[in-house]
């Protein structure tokens, strides 16, 4: 029997909800193909780019993502380094497993540093979700997708905005094929899980631990479905201490009037607010309630009854739009527009200043909100991942 091998690379927790579906896919099609049809052997190999126990191996456990084969324990750094230290340490796992194709996802400095690696190695390249455009070069993630796509011998994209993008850009029309949203894969599967969960028992075992305020905050208080749901992790809104604090009090001053607000922490903001002020108001706040980061079934269930979604994370849009929540998205720009209400979906663009910021959330508050579930984003985005790359073998 022919053999194909891969080599799949994950190095943040987005790149772990996206390739969890795609080895399900390939472990279906090797306990289910003819015997004509050639065996896939799967490779998992971890960067290692988040490194943190709760950011990293509680989302492998809880998507039920088989051992990892190689972890390269990058860790943090300066992107320079990351993408240095990543392609000395992939060209080794080249070398000693001889793969077919690597298989990469997202857009992370992984993604661009072990898709340099391989085509230097003549190893061909297959890159799910190619074609997402910000058209900010500010961006480091823009880069990483800009030279990922350029380099790679598959384009999977996720829908006709991807599809034109890489046609503008001269990439042969025979590299692209459309399959759809393979994060969505990942939110079918576990919608019914999720939907299990108590909301008041993931707020209770997940509050954070900070001996300062909030051990006298009830999570019961929180009402259903009358909840603001808040992520923030992005250098443009975290490392500019005004920006920050005129959005953290945006929220305080004005959201957490209304609403109960729930902030699942990322490290990078938490660094930024510890030694401020505002981070013992956060924490004394009654209706702002602070979580550690948390795995996926429990932001899943969060964002299923949240009122509205307040997040510049690219693949929460993506997810409002399917389970119908409006979403502020708290940037300049999107490499996703299909998720943007003028094209049908659920997400606004309010960039980082106050008065949009203001005006979008009230924009949003007066909505009425229904799903919105482009083509192809129907859970089986990975089945015609592998249908193309054992096409384009």
């Amino acid at each position: 029997m022919k053999m194909i091998k891969l080599i799949s690379v994950v190095g943040a927790r987005p790149n772990f909800i996206k390739i969890a579906p795609f080895l399900r896919a390939v472990r279906t099609h090797n306990e289910t193909a003819s015997s004509a049809a050639p065996e896939i052997e799967s490779v998992l190999v971890h960067t290692g780019q988040h490194y943190d126990d709760r950011m990293s191996q509680n989302f492998l456990d809880s998507l039920q993502i088989p051992r990892v084969d190689h972890s390269l324990g990058i860790g943090s750094g300066s992107h320079a380094w990351q993408v240095g230290q990543t392609m000395i340490e992939f060209e080794k796992i080249l070398e000693q497993e001889k793969p077919d194709w690597v298989v990469l996802v997202g857009d992370v400095n992984a993604t661009c540093a072990c898709s340099i690696t391989a085509k230097k190695a003549g190893v061909r390249v297959a890159h799910i979700e190619a074609g997402l455009r910000s058209f900010d070069l500010g961006m480091p993630e823009e880069i990483n997708r800009l030279v990922t796509d350029r380099l790679s011998d598959l384009l999977l994209t996720t829908d006709e905005f991807a599809d034109a993008n890489l046609q503008r850009e001269g990439l042969a029309k025979d590299k692209i094929r459309r399959v759809g949203n393979i994060m969505i894969d990942t939110l079918e599967k576990e919608r019914g899980a999720a939907s299990a969960l108590a909301i008041h028992t993931v707020l209770s075992e997940n509050i954070l631990d900070s001996g300062r305020g909030q051990e006298s905050k009830t999570p019961s208080s929180v009402q259903l479905d009358n909840y603001a749901l808040f992520t923030l992790h992005r250098p443009s809104n975290v490392d500019d201490p005004k920006v920050l604090n005129d959005i953290m009090r945006f929220v305080v001053d004005e959201v957490a009037q209304e609403l109960s607000v729930v902030m699942p922490i990322h490290p990078r903001t938490r660094g930024a607010l510890e030694s401020t002020s505002l981070w013992t108001e956060l924490l004394s706040c009654p209706s702002f309630f602070l979580l550690e980061p948390i795995g996926y079934r429990e932001m899943l269930r969060l964002n299923m009854d949240a009122a509205i979604m307040m997040t510049d994370s690219g693949g929460l849009q993506e997810e409002c739009c399917v389970l119908g929540t409006p979403c502020l998205t708290l940037r300049e720009n999107t490499e996703r527009p299909i998720t943007l209400l003028e094209n049908g979906g659920l997400s606004l663009l309010a960039g980082n200043q106050i008065e949009t910021i203001q005006a979008g959330y009230q924009r949003l508050r007066k909505l009425d909100p229904a799903p919105s579930r482009p083509p192809l984003w129907d859970g089986r985005t990975a089945e015609r991942v592998v249908e193309a790359l054992l096409e384009s073998n």
